[in-house]
């Protein structure tokens, strides 16, 4: 018999199990990947931030029984913006990336301001901000840094 018992955010447990050929108590997301038989890999699509967590396989079987360990991260890339206000301020925002992207104006300024918000689910809001009336350069960019993504 094969179990996999869930701790994440969103769950206190949930287990998938085979018993007699028939898999019960399984989220419609959680699955085998293949056969619990020749390979006991949980299989979890699509992938949310309240499956992040840690995952136990247990497998009673004539040779023993075994404990398998595992966890899981969830990394959710940033959507990224560039605006511009009537003041000449470009706003280069990464929003809800998890964890937080590394968000900066081009060119860069010593005067300009960042802010970082964290919202309930985990992820995080970097935005930078730079004037630029006084600057020379025609064109700001925005240029963000994540593990998920790199995007200009």
């Amino acid at each position: 018999m094969v179990t996999w018992k869930i701790k994440c955010s969103t769950c206190s447990l949930l287990a998938c199990r085979n018993d007699h050929n028939e898999t019960r108590n399984c989220s419609e997301r959680m699955m085998w990947k293949y056969s619990p038989d020749s390979d006991p890999a949980l299989r979890i699509y699509p992938v949310n931030l309240g499956d992040e967590g840690n995952y136990t396989c247990e497998i009673a079987s004539s040779a023993g029984n075994f404990l398998f360990f595992s966890s899981l991260t969830v990394i959710v890339p940033p959507t990224v913006t560039l605006t511009c206000d009537k003041s000449r301020v470009a706003v280069c925002q990464a929003s809800a990336g998890k964890p937080a992207a590394d968000a900066s104006c081009i060119p860069a300024s010593n005067h300009g301001t960042k802010e970082e918000v964290h919202h309930p689910n985990g992820t995080v809001t970097r935005v930078s901000y730079i004037g630029w009336v006084n600057s020379m350069l025609p064109t700001a960019a925005c240029l963000v840094t994540h593990p998920a993504t790199n995007q200009t």
